[in-house]
């Protein structure tokens, strides 16, 4: 069963707000940035979109992610009361457009754009976004990553060795997740949505599995010690990412189940698979039944 020719038509406003990339001016004109610090020099920026890591230091600034094209001038704003040194470097750590929207300000100014090859790949295309039921236009050029890596690779910045490691078929077929191997910092991007049910985007060959992996991979490089910065979500520890991997295990097991018991995707969503979780997690961008059936179709494509 094939996701692309099963558009989920039901999902929240904002979740569409996710998976498209063309917005109104007025819906940010009210949105703060917030800066949290994380450690030395390295900090989390919350506005609309995913979360931006931000690491300040001698040898410039470094961006991960980048939130919505209307929220560019915030973003510079809120670098500059760190540091006031432009950003020399930007990472993507996938193609989506709220966390790639301001790839075309920054790239206009000389930022240096890296990203997993997928990323490229994704943003050169027009592609079509079956949850919100409507095809997305090719990033112009000045968008496009123009460093890009297959496996992994390393930035060596601001007193630390940076490593890149792509997490094969995670939410996306692009996912990199960065570490901060000196400052103890990692940024996972989608990987980890952490209070909420992750949208998966199966379209891009995004899968549970990936992610569970893609957690998995993380909690390998992270001691207690760790900060996370999650996609979405606050700033979170290995604690947290222990209960979010837990989460997606168990309700990959309780799908899996159902799906080997012959239940089609009424049947699964209506057993409430997810109900143990439910009031901690689905509260955010996915309600239980869409992001049980976003899951079944993953399982059974």
């Amino acid at each position: 069963m094939n996701i692309l020719k099963r558009p989920i038509r039901f999902l929240s406003v904002s979740l569409i707000l996710v998976a498209t990339a063309v917005q109104g001016d007025s819906k940010f004109d009210n949105v703060a940035i917030n800066t949290i610090p994380v450690n030395d020099g390295i900090y989390m920026l919350m506005g609309a979109g995913g979360n931006i890591g931000v690491s300040i230091g001698d040898d410039g600034t470094f961006i991960i992610d980048n939130q919505y094209a209307e929220m560019s001038g915030k973003i510079t704003a809120a670098i500059k009361k760190l540091s006031g040194t432009p950003a020399k470097f930007m990472a993507n750590t996938h193609w989506h457009g709220d966390h790639t929207g301001s790839n075309e300000h920054f790239g206009k100014q000389g930022v240096v754009i890296v990203a997993h090859e997928n990323v490229r790949r994704s943003l050169s295309e027009s592609k079509f976004l079956p949850l919100a039921n409507k095809h997305k236009h090719a990033s112009p050029k000045g968008a496009l990553p123009v460093l890009t890596f297959q496996n992994e690779m390393s930035l060596h910045l601001n007193g630390d060795d940076i490593r890149l490691v792509h997490v094969a078929n995670a939410h996306t077929d692009g996912d990199a997740i960065i570490h901060f191997t000196k400052a103890n910092v990692i940024h996972a991007g989608d990987t980890f949505f952490n209070g909420l049910y992750p949208y998966i985007d199966v379209a891009s060959n995004g899968s549970l599995a990936g992610m569970i992996a893609a957690s998995n991979t993380i909690l390998q490089l992270a001691d207690e010690e760790t900060k996370i910065i999650p996609g979405h979500g606050p700033l979170a520890n290995k604690s947290d990412l222990i209960v979010y991997r837990d989460m997606l295990t168990t309700v990959e097991q309780k799908i899996g189940t159902l799906i080997r018991a012959g239940k089609n995707e009424t049947e699964v969503i209506a057993a409430k698979p997810t109900a143990e979780f439910d009031s901690q997690w689905g509260k955010g961008f996915l309600p239980a039944d869409v992001w049980i059936k976003i899951i079944y179709n993953d399982m059974t494509k």
